[in-house]
């Protein structure tokens, strides 16, 4: 089994109570806080069956690592699930289901990470894939800002990306890239059916490789003065596009 580890904040730790209340060892809580906010965290956590330990601030961010713990931290064990790309993929096949899939080639920065999970969790889609060597992983920086996402979202970090872009190809899914120069808006390609979503860091976009990989680039329209978006922001645009065509 592996070693347990930390979540800290109200969204990630409310939601491993509410998806897997037997994996928290123990939840930390700030005893100097009596707002209405923690006083229905704690409630759930009785109700819960968890362990309720009453710290102080400093003690709550030693455990984290973060002065942005807002009074809650838990230690949890892992909860399992699906172990590869392929059983997941394999498992919507079999469930008659198109994926919809995220590719991030290149996001480094945590609270980004976080964000683009969460806004893949609340789009529905299926998994997140990032390569190893050029992402961020999992830690608890990016638990706190996808609220609970990195609990329920499956993340995959391959060893080589334009290889897991082949495979998918093989498996008939459609590989979208996005860039500020394709001819076509996201608007304007079919998101309804198997389908993996590309973006690049803010800045440098996709690496050259994962761009030729691609079937098609689509770009997002910029009417203002600024050029590009946040990738988590650009994520949600298709993602929330993808959701819209599928009905």
């Amino acid at each position: 089994m592996s070693s347990p580890k930390v979540l800290f904040g109200f969204h990630a730790v409310g939601v491993r109570l509410k998806t897997a209340p037997q994996s928290i060892i123990e939840i930390y809580y700030e005893s100097s806080r009596r707002d209405a906010r923690m006083r229905q965290f704690i409630d759930r956590a009785k109700e819960a069956g968890a362990r309720l330990i009453e710290a102080d601030s400093l003690r709550i961010a030693k455990l984290c690592g973060s002065h942005g713990h807002q009074g809650v931290a838990a230690r949890v064990n892992e909860v399992e699930q699906v172990r590869s790309l392929d059983e997941l993929l394999e498992q919507l096949e079999a469930d008659g289901i198109a994926p919809l899939l995220l590719v991030l080639d290149g996001v480094t920065d945590p609270h980004n990470l976080g964000a683009c999970l969460r806004v893949a969790d609340g789009a529905g889609a299926h998994a997140v894939i990032a390569p190893k060597d050029h992402a961020a992983g999992i830690n608890a920086t990016v638990a706190k800002v996808a609220s609970g996402a990195a609990e329920t979202m499956p993340y995959f970090m391959v060893t080589n990306l334009a290889r897991t872009l082949n495979e998918l190809k093989e498996r008939n899914i459609w590989i979208i890239g996005t860039s500020d120069d394709a001819d076509k808006t996201v608007y304007q390609v079919d998101l309804k059916g198997p389908v993996a979503l590309v973006l690049g860091a803010e800045g440098q976009g996709m690496r050259q490789l994962t761009r030729k990989t691609c079937d098609e680039l689509v770009s997002i329209p910029m009417k203002g003065a600024v050029e590009s978006l946040n990738v988590s922001v650009a994520s949600a645009v298709c993602l929330y596009e993808s959701l819209r065509q599928r009905g």
